[in-house]
């Protein structure tokens, strides 16, 4: 005869049939939830892809500028932010890109003089202070300069902070790229809602109440190692291989380098899902610490192959830039699984532990 707990166990299970039935509706789920990520990223793409740039535009500043020592005749010579600057203050302004001012067209690496005054309306800018010459047109005296002066940083991209395009519909393909992947990004805790909901079944009744948790961790340790491969990663391993091309002419293509760090980005932040997901494996226990240190040769093994896919570069310091923060997760993980984990047990047996205590 059935009891009522082997009756519920034999209801929750599904046939293979209703096993791709379920996987198709967290496929269509999901799918729908990145849809509508994508059309929210799609209004912001220009800053998503402002964002990501940066790493790079200031690596091609180092690459492609000499920096020189301030070195003077009294030795108490000193760069001054604009902001510092006073009324009547001139010096020359040089275009660091091609800027047109009504019909004349200015080119990149042109200069004029330029002093520091207040237009008609109180307003504090940097004005020309002598005519300029175009090939159609002439910029009089007096002309307003796009600078600013509220101490802001200049986020104007210069001409050798600027990757390049190869085909006329790459920068549409680019920004849809760029907010497919900021999609699936923000994303994550829905799709891993819809994880969750797809192995619950497999699971006791009591060990389903880790969903908050793991949900929860698995979004912040995401954020966490997007922003380590943005922050940490990145600059050092970008900086070194434009260091490579010393000797040449720079001009990247911006949809290799969005392509590059978008995978660095969403390869990390799977990577740090590893203590997330010990913690909940180990609170089932389905995992334990004993088996995580007995299994430490493989883990360093496939540490170094995921390093090695993942690094932009063939070399050992490159490599172990990104092995080293996934073995301390090892590491970690080990711990967590040490003093949350736990033996599995049967819904029957914790209602007879709750009985007793």
């Amino acid at each position: 005869m059935q009891t009522d707990e082997t009756k519920e166990e034999l209801s929750g299970q599904m046939s293979f049939l209703e096993h791709l039935d379920e996987l198709r509706k967290r496929l269509v789920n999901s799918a729908i939830i990145i849809v509508i990520a994508f059309l929210a990223c799609w209004f912001v793409h220009d800053k998503i892809y402002d964002f990501l740039s940066v790493p790079i535009r200031q690596a091609l500043t180092e690459a492609n500028r000499r920096e020189v020592p301030v070195e003077g005749l009294s030795g108490n010579e000193k760069i001054l932010p604009l902001n510092n600057l006073s009324i009547g203050d001139t010096g020359r302004y040089v275009f660091n890109r091609a800027t047109t001012f009504g019909g004349g067209v200015v080119s990149a690496g042109t200069s004029v003089s330029a002093k520091v005054e207040r237009d008609i309306n109180g307003r504090l800018g940097l004005f020309t202070n002598e005519p300029i010459f175009t090939g159609n047109a002439v910029i009089p005296q007096g002309i307003r300069l796009p600078v600013e002066f509220d101490g802001k940083p200049d986020n104007e991209k210069s001409a050798d902070e600027r990757m390049v395009v190869t085909t006329a519909v790459e920068p549409f393909t680019l920004y849809v790229t760029v907010s497919f992947y900021t999609a699936i990004a923000i994303s994550v805790p829905f799709l891993l809602w819809q994880i969750w909901a797809f192995i619950s079944p497999a699971l006791y009744k009591h060990e389903r109440r880790y969903v908050t948790p793991f949900i929860l961790l698995s979004s912040v340790s995401f954020v966490l190692g997007a922003a380590f491969a943005y922050y940490i990663l990145f600059p050092p391993a970008v900086k070194y291989l434009l260091g490579l091309g010393e000797d040449f002419s720079l001009m990247l293509r911006a949809t290799d380098y969005l392509d590059f760090i978008t995978l660095i980005m969403l390869a990390m932040g799977i990577i740090f899902q590893m203590p997330a997901i010990t913690y909940v494996l180990a609170r089932i226990g389905i995992i334990s610490a004993g088996f995580l240190l007995k299994s430490w040769k493989f883990a360093v093994v496939i540490i170094l192959i995921v390093a090695a896919v993942v690094s932009p570069t063939a070399d050992i310091p490159n490599m172990m830039l990104f092995a080293a923060p996934m073995m301390v997760l090892y590491v970690l993980s080990i711990g967590i699984a040490w003093f949350f984990g736990k033996k599995r047990k049967s819904d029957s047996e914790v209602e007879r532990l709750a009985e007793l205590n």
